[in-house]
């Protein structure tokens, strides 16, 4: 095996200003049209070290953290390998989750773009088979699939991999923590032997370096050193908040946060023109950009945002490469995004010129895991904010609305309109402050000039218990009787599956493949419990039937959880181990103990 170690700092948009370029690489022009549309102008440390290689047939291990720009380090390779003829895949990506599934499939997309005729699809748990089945059918070149589904799909039938080409496992290691390690050895082993495979990981345990010694011919290994790159004259904080709520969130943040100009990050062209239409609404001077906006368009934006008209810029990552404008005090991460590197080059923005700047991330509670990537990747802890409080906002309101008054006594205009005032005093009788108020009342929203405070979350009445009602473990009581999380007030019920201790699973790994495979989120979970033969997961009492097939099919560890409905213990004997007690007013026989 070869190795090849490179340093990976991601910087600004140049990314490596004296390593080779694209073209460099033997990239052909339809990817490098793709590439320039995606705005990448040249290789990230990773893509360098990879892409040749892979072009000249070799298999490859890649150590990478997630963020160095691998995902395009392997695709690009594949698509121009790639034959893209008849209905049957030709390349396969193994993701663990289906968000890096989704992901994935997405890049291969964009590098696709001027590849007419190749179709990409990704198939994970959670969604529609019928979806599925119908790409399948109609033809994918590239299938990027979580490991449970593809199997789904190889028993069923409905998934051909006769005729692959290229095999890939990203986040490799993630798939074996998650309990995938005898899925993907068995689709490794399913596969044709003459195929090129890629294999990414951030770090190298046994259990992949046996993968690697088994399934891959005398791979390349390429490993990227990660260094610190964010600017330590940026100061990084995040806040978590729903998707519900990040436009009022942003509201507080812009009202009480004194900045001089800001980009905010959204993910899409559409939502880049929908933020600021709401921001305009709210009183706040923004613009969009992004790839649908003409040249001479972003350039009369810019040219705004650095003269001081216009103050707030709502952005794509690609609209704002090589954007340099001093004035940036803020960059706001309005969607997280899902590489390290794109966060670097973001938050780039702002701290020009030996400046301070500040970088804030928006983290939806499904999002921690990106934020702990960013952190990992970039070696800089983000400190956590609260976002301001009602009581923040409208004293900062009133506080500006002094403000006004007292930089508007010093204009030039003051004599003419006190003349006014006072001929209009005269001849109505009416008192100066009630004058003053009504000319208030033209330019401020009377009704809205305070933020009103959200309503108190409603609780739900407890019953009282009496000590003997009581139920000594939560989870004794869950399984007879169903419960509810505590968090979201959800109904849960308590299910079976056939994988325990003996099975050398851990709550994560069982957290990880249902929630993958059957489309659920973390907060769906209640408690979990790992006995030596099966485990009792809580989960949410009305799961639909789409979701309970997906799950009864899912494989922990290789094997089949087989998910179904607990049905509690015996009714002859108590749930708990402990001693027998006077239950409803009976003495139960102690047990006798064996003789010795």
């Amino acid at each position: 095996m070869s190795t090849n170690q490179v340093d990976s700092v991601p910087g600004d948009d140049d990314r490596d200003i004296d390593g080779p370029s694209f073209a460099d690489l033997g990239i052909d022009d339809r990817i490098l049209a793709a590439i320039a549309d995606v705005g990448y102008e040249s290789p990230s440390p990773i893509q360098a070290a990879t892409i040749p290689p892979l072009l000249s047939g070799a298999d490859v291990v890649g150590l990478a953290q997630t963020g160095t720009g691998k995902t395009a380090a392997f695709a690009i390779p594949i698509l121009m390998g790639l034959e893209a003829t008849g209905r049957t895949p030709r390349a396969l990506v193994l993701a663990p989750t289906r968000e890096l599934a989704i992901q994935v499939a997405e890049a291969f997309g964009r590098y696709a773009a001027h590849i007419p005729g190749l179709h990409v699809l990704p198939i994970y748990g959670g969604q529609s088979y019928g979806v599925q089945l119908s790409g399948l059918r109609r033809g994918a070149h590239v299938v990027v699939g979580t490991p449970g589904r593809v199997i789904d799909h190889l028993e069923k039938g409905t998934l051909d991999l006769s005729q692959l080409q290229y095999l890939v496992l990203d986040e490799a290691d993630e798939m074996l923590k998650m309990g995938f390690q005898e899925d993907v050895e068995r689709i490794l082993a399913d596969t044709p032997s003459d195929k090129q495979v890629a294999l990414f990981s951030a770090t190298m345990p046994a259990a992949i370096r046996k993968i690697s010694k088994q399934y891959l011919h005398d791979p390349v290994e390429i490993t990227v050193k990660a260094k610190t790159s964010t600017a330590t004259n940026i100061t990084q904080r995040w806040v978590q908040v729903s998707h519900q709520r990040k436009l009022d969130a942003l509201t507080r943040v812009l009202e009480v946060e004194s900045f001089e100009a800001m980009i905010i990050f959204v993910r899409t062209k559409q939502a880049t023109e929908e933020l600021a239409e709401k921001l305009r609404a709210r009183g706040f001077s923004a613009a969009a950009i992004n790839g649908d906006i003409a040249q001479n368009q972003r350039e009369r934006t810019i040219g705004q945002l650095k003269s001081g008209s216009l103050d707030i810029l709502v952005a794509t990552d690609v609209a704002a490469r090589g954007l340099d404008v001093d004035r940036i005090s803020h960059v706001v991460n309005y969607d997280i995004p899902h590489d390290t590197e794109s966060y670097v080059h973001r938050i780039g923005r702002t701290g020009r010129a030996g400046r301070s700047g500040e970088a804030l991330l928006f983290v939806a509670p499904r999002e921690r895991h990106l934020l702990k990537s960013i952190e990992r990747a970039t070696r800089h802890p983000l400190t956590e904010m609260q976002l301001p409080s009602v009581e923040d906002v409208n004293a900062q309101r009133v506080t500006k609305f002094g403000d006004a008054i007292t930089e508007n006594l010093t204009s030039s205009n003051l004599p003419l309109f006190r003349k006014l005032i006072e001929d209009y005093e005269r001849e109505h009788n009416i008192p100066l402050a009630d004058i003053a108020a009504a000319l208030a009342i033209g330019s401020y929203d009377g009704d809205n000039f305070f933020m009103e405070p959200e309503p108190e979350p409603v609780e739900r009445p407890q019953r009282d218990r009496t000590p003997r009602e009581r139920p000594a473990r939560r989870f004794e009581e869950d399984r007879q009787g169903g419960s509810h999380h505590r968090a979201t007030g959800t109904e849960l019920a308590t299910y079976r599956i056939s994988v325990g201790k003996r099975h050398r699973v851990v709550p994560g790994a069982i957290v990880g493949a249902i929630a993958n495979e059957g489309g659920l989120r973390r907060s769906d979970f209640g408690h979990i419990s790992i006995r030596p033969d099966h485990s009792l997961v809580e989960l949410p009492a009305q799961l639909p039937e789409e979701t309970l097939e997906a799950l009864r099919r899912t494989r922990i560890s290789g094997v089949l959880i087989q998910l179904q409905l607990d049905q509690g213990p015996p009714q002859h004997r108590p749930f708990s181990r402990g001693p027998r007690r006077e239950r409803d007013g009976v003495k139960r026989p102690e047990r006798r103990k064996p003789r010795s």
